[in-house]
């Protein structure tokens, strides 16, 4: 297995969880029986996390677009989020670990909704590891939204034009009082963002993989890792300034 340099972690990495499917197919199994294995990769991969030392965890687990897919197929990746989110409270709570969500629960059946909430109310004193699911989510509407509450803001005196810089702007996504990922990780062979994070990754490094989701495990994510510590990340500066 790699190592890593523990000094040098990402204080937060986000996850596009893709391969699911694909793998059902290559292992003669349900779709559901593929999303059901990746939910294994999920708690390997979040207890690998809080081993050592990740700070924020952002996964991908279910976006606006994924409502188009067949209506079978969504009831059951609802039933599996509000399974694992039963299964998973006792170990986020021994364990210091805290719920939290980006996205929009409108459209979120109402017993999934219900779990959620008692979930991240439970875990909301945590102070170690964030965990942060991205539901029913997607970019574009995250930013168009952020635009919507600042011109109502405007419209109550609340801010007025020449207020609003990068920091405030960020104030008014999801993520607010979260720090920008470090590092993405997108399983399953696809290079592109898929309407994730739009804004907040301007500045983290990519890092695809061919592994399906449910193969992701603990040395694929230190592999990732490793791969990260490697890259200088300039942010525009040169080599010689940052030295």
């Amino acid at each position: 297995m790699e190592r890593i340099d523990i000094t040098k972690l990402p204080q937060h990495i986000a996850i596009i969880m893709d391969g699911n499917g694909r793998w059902a197919k290559i292992n003669s199994v349900s779709r559901i029986g593929g999303h059901k294995k990746g939910a294994e990769s999920v708690r390997d991969i979040v207890k690998t996390c809080r081993e050592i030392g990740i700070r924020y965890l952002t996964l991908y687990a279910f976006s606006v677009e994924n409502w188009l897919r067949p209506a079978g197929e969504v009831r059951a990746l609802m039933n599996l989020l509000k399974d694992f989110l039963r299964s998973e409270l006792q170990e986020m709570l021994d364990n210091d670990v805290r719920l939290m969500m980006v996205g929009s629960t409108e459209k979120l059946p109402k017993m999934v909704r219900k779990v959620l909430q008692k979930t991240i109310e439970k875990t909301s004193n945590n102070k170690g590891m964030v965990l942060n699911l991205a539901l029913s989510y997607s970019g574009r509407d995250e930013i168009v939204g952020a635009v919507e509450k600042i011109l109502k803001d405007n419209e109550a005196g609340k801010i007025r034009h020449g207020d609003i810089t990068k920091e405030v702007f960020s104030g008014y996504l999801y993520t607010s009082g979260m720090p920008d990922p470090d590092l993405l990780i997108r399983t399953g062979e696809e290079c592109r963002l898929s309407n994730f994070l739009l804004w907040q990754m301007a500045y983290t490094e990519f890092y695809f993989t061919d592994v399906l989701w449910p193969d992701f495990r603990r040395e694929n994510l230190i592999k990732a890792v490793a791969e990260y510590q490697k890259r200088e990340r300039r942010f525009g500066k040169t080599s010689e300034q940052l030295l």
